[in-house]
């Protein structure tokens, strides 16, 4: 097809905006998917998607659109997910696209990650095509919502597109502006070949998929095509579009977004970001690809079995290689085995992440607690980064401790500033300002510790506005704190899992509600199971599980009181011998109580 009849756009919005349901609307006016298979959130193929309502993978479908003057067009859409987790996601559809519908609820408004994803889209100079989705809904305000956006995000009110995705309203209106106010993409059919690889999968039959989006030149089925990251050279065996499940095609042109399959049998050879250019004839420099992502929350994952290890590893090189924003790196733990040591770009990314390995792989795993890295400077001048309880080392090495910190802007109902004021405050954030948007619609602006955000601030703060504010976050810098290793005792022994580096301030208090979770979340044993929680040796916190009472008296009918008492000193002997020897079994939902209780301190 002809280049200047080829449109590449996304949708972008805050989370539960309707950006998916506006795209199964597309999918249904174009005639893409067939009214037998079509199903709601289509473009959501993951079970976890559908199951969570959000989107988590950015999805890339084919349209075929008749435009008014019986003219047809080809029309590229990548669906985004809304979650500040998933910011990365973003930023790889949109350095495909050259335009971004831009969605905004009828009766939320604009939102804290409307702004985030505006500015992504500005940065890769995109035309934004705005629309106020939920038009439907009774609670609807239109006219508050177009002003909201021409003030906050600086577009024109004529630019504004009214739609309900749900009932089908306004639709073709925007497949029509995009066809009208949407570039076709730039490049050169005649140059030799660049491709950005912005996207990935693993099949188990074929190998790596390669999502790729061709900025000049073009791919045909059968050349030989050269990775030039890794300079590895690979024959092309299938070219395809999506529509949106794989359809092969002979080549994807100039300007066209589809996927290539050459045969790569290990997940680790292809980086998402990299150019595919011809082995014959390659372009003499790569596509500018993606900056590097550095994740802000760390963990340990280990299997429970150590025969799972291998398994482990392949699950973990499959899952990054359709998420990049992953990384992980082999860790050793004297009594977890081997392991590794995950980052990621917030806790929901983590949940996503542990839940997908449950799920497609089967993995049985132990997950030790989240983490930030720290920046800790020794007497002797040296500087490391501690992100793991472990690594931690001795105070009396150290001179300066570094936490990060982040800018946290939040857009909330005006009712809800006081009570969102006081959880910045219980944060240790540091004010820094508001902004009046709307007579019921505030801006705050905090500077907040990173580990104080990434457990719960999200959930928080959604719950305190009833569901109405929202928080988008970008880092700072480090700043000098005080910290110390918070160690949890289980009959004696450390359980590395549940370690952590806390803040000094906040270290007994965590300490409570760690010992507190533990002791109703481990099951009861025939022995008691002493729970405590120390700091550099010192005990400050202590719970016990009590043993399972068995009445060992029971077949005793009157008679002496010495033989009841022999048979009790028996069982408190039997009980010593085995709170010695026997071992307490730690169920994967205590890891998670424990999680729980110190993300309400």
């Amino acid at each position: 097809m002809r280049r200047d009849l080829v449109r590449n756009f996304c949708i972008i919005a805050h989370i539960d905006h309707g950006k998916s349901t506006l795209a199964d609307r597309f999918l249904q006016i174009t005639g893409t998917v067939d009214k037998r298979e079509f199903r709601d959130q289509i473009l959501d193929d993951m079970d976890l998607e559908r199951e969570r309502g959000i989107t988590i993978k950015a999805s890339a479908v084919k349209l075929n659109y008749t435009y008014k003057d019986g003219q047809n067009y080809n029309i590229n859409l990548i669906d985004t997910p809304g979650h500040v987790d998933f910011t990365y996601e973003v930023s790889k559809a949109i350095a495909a696209c050259e335009g971004a519908v831009l969605v905004v609820d009828a009766s939320q408004g604009v939102e804290a990650q409307t702004v985030a994803n505006l500015y992504l889209a500005i940065e890769h100079n995109l035309v934004i095509l705005p629309v106020i989705n939920k038009i439907d809904l009774q609670n609807a305000n239109i006219e508050k919502v177009s002003k909201e956006i021409v003030d906050i995000l600086g577009i024109e009110k004529k630019e504004i597109i009214l739609a309900s995705a749900k009932e089908g309203t306004g639709v073709k209106e925007i497949l029509d502006t995009i066809v009208e106010k949407v570039p076709s993409p730039g490049g050169d059919e005649n140059l030799p070949l660049q491709a950005l690889i912005f996207d990935s999968s693993f099949d188990i039959y074929r190998g790596v998929i390669a999502y790729v989006r061709v900025v000049n030149g073009k791919i045909t089925k059968g050349m030989k095509v050269k990775m030039m990251a890794t300079g590895d050279v690979y024959e092309v065996q299938e070219v395809g579009i999506f529509k949106p499940k794989p359809a092969e095609t002979d080549y994807l042109n100039c300007g066209e977004v589809g996927y290539i399959i050459c045969n790569i049998r290990e997940a680790r050879l292809i980086k998402i970001g990299d150019t595919v250019t011809d082995a014959i004839s390659p372009a003499n420099a790569p596509l500018p690809g993606y900056k590097k992502i550095n994740p802000l929350v760390f963990c340990g994952i280990y299997p429970s079995s150590s025969k799972d290890f291998h398994q482990l590893r392949e699950a973990m090189e499959k899952l990054r290689l359709s998420d990049s924003s992953f990384i992980y790196e082999n860790e050793s733990s004297p009594s977890l085995g081997t392991g590794f040591r995950c980052g990621f770009l917030g806790l929901l990314h983590m949940e996503i992440i542990q839940e997908r390995l449950n799920r497609e792989y089967e993995m049985e795993l132990i997950i030790t607690s989240p983490s930030v890295v720290y920046k800790i400077i020794k007497k002797t001048g040296e500087e490391i980064e501690v992100d793991n309880p472990i690594k931690f080392p001795n105070v009396s090495e150290i001179e300066i401790m570094r936490e990060p910190f982040v800018k946290a802007i939040m857009i909330l109902p005006t009712e809800s500033m006081g009570t969102v004021l006081e959880l910045c405050e219980s944060k240790r954030g540091k004010y820094v300002g508001t902004e009046y948007l709307e007579i019921d619609k505030t801006r705050v602006v905090y500077e907040l510790p990173l580990s104080e955000v990434i457990v719960d601030f999200y959930d928080k703060l959604k719950s305190i506005t009833k569901g109405y504010g929202s928080v988008d976050y970008e880092f700072l810098d480090y700043r000098d704190t005080e910290l110390v290793t918070l160690d949890i005792l289980i009959n004696g022994e450390k359980q590395e899992a549940l370690a952590s580096i806390v803040h000094a301030e906040k270290a007994y208090a965590r300490a409570r509600a760690i010992t507190v979770a533990l002791k109703e979340a481990i099951p009861h044993h025939l022995f008691k199971i002493s729970v405590q929680a120390a700091i550099g040796g010192k005990i400050i916190a202590r719970e016990d599980v009590k043993a399972v009472g068995k009445h060992v008296t029971a077949k005793c009918y009157g008679g002496d009181i010495t033989r009841k008492r022999k048979l009790w000193e028996k069982q408190k002997e039997g009980k010593k011998k085995m709170q010695q020897l026997g071992k307490v079994r730690i169920p994967q939902e205590a890891f998670l109580a424990a999680l729980k209780a110190q993300s309400n301190i």
